[in-house]
């Protein structure tokens, strides 16, 4: 078995026809045996359901999705999760066991033709997602270089452990016996480890350090927003700490926690989970594809 998750920097991408990435893992006897982060090459919603084919996908796991590409991926017999959140490697171990349930078409978090006043200015919305003129902006945050070394190009298959600073560990390939395969430099992991497997030896194990810039960036603080509930119909059913969607003044989704609420008011945080923390990883180099 094969699923493929919308993907960006490990957690589900919530917008299924604007995902850059998608994490393609193999499933066998129902334990996850490889999985690698594949690019979708800019396809649009109905081009990805034949793209999926293509890779021989038997199951998608996304966050948001119209009703269209839901039919779409129907017609090539596609099993669908759709409405899920949160980590990727988390969400298919919840569908391996029975427990990830699947909430059919949804075009955002908390339903259509809901209107806020943006930060910057009023015409920010969140609302129905399937216009092909909506895109979101990609990247792990930090500096965005490019890094340099003999691995650039090509392959690669790790094993990786991280953790934040007091220890506690965030996520681990070894715990899933499932290393991760990607294009090393091509922006599809975090700049400092990317920078860190570019020049290393396949067998090699190493220990990095990562401060936010590496990793996720600094926390910023004009990414905190208030809006009056009364300029978000609906947002009332929402509870801090909820990830929803929002739009900009261009139509792009961009990803938010609620992070306050009163009676008048509601505040949302746009800044990455991760950002403004130092973490630790460590990388195991597994195998380069020369070829």
């Amino acid at each position: 078995m094969r699923i493929a998750v919308t993907y960006e920097n490990g957690n589900i991408f919530q917008h299924f026809g604007h995902t850059e990435e998608f994490k393609v893992y193999e499933v066998e006897d129902g334990n996850i045996v490889s999985a690698e982060v594949i690019g979708s090459n800019g396809s649009g919603h109905s081009a990805l359901a034949g793209l999926l084919d293509d890779k021989g996908i038997d199951v998608l796991i996304c966050g948001g999705i119209g009703g269209g590409a839901q039919a779409a991926l129907q017609e090539r017999g596609i099993e669908l999760c759709a409405g899920a959140e949160g980590s990727a490697d988390e969400a298919v171990a919840a569908y391996l066991r029975g427990e990830l349930v699947n909430t059919g078409a949804n075009c955002d978090h908390h339903g259509e033709g809901h209107h806020c006043g943006d930060h910057d200015d009023d015409d920010c919305h969140c609302g129905d997602h399937d216009d092909d003129d909506c895109h979101c902006g990609h990247g792990g945050g930090g500096c965005g270089c490019h890094p340099e070394g003999k691995n650039v190009g090509k392959k690669v298959k790790v094993h990786y452990r991280g953790t934040f600073n007091d220890g506690t560990q965030f996520d681990s390939s070894y715990d899933r016996n499932a290393p991760l395969e990607f294009i090393c430099g091509a922006g599809h992991m975090i700049a400092g480890f990317d920078a860190a497997v570019a020049n290393m030896e396949v067998g090699q194990a190493i220990d990095i350090h990562l401060m936010p810039n590496e990793a996720y960036g600094e926390s910023d603080p004009d990414a905190i927003f208030t809006v009056e509930l009364a300029q978000l119909p609906g947002a009332e059913e929402l509870t801090v700490g909820e990830q929803v969607y929002l739009q900009d003044q261009f139509g792009r989704p961009f990803p938010v926690k609620v992070a306050a609420k009163d009676d008048k008011t509601i505040t949302f945080d746009a800044n990455h989970a991760m950002a403004g923390k130092e973490l630790n990883f460590r990388i195991e180099l597994l195998e380069v594809d020369e070829t």
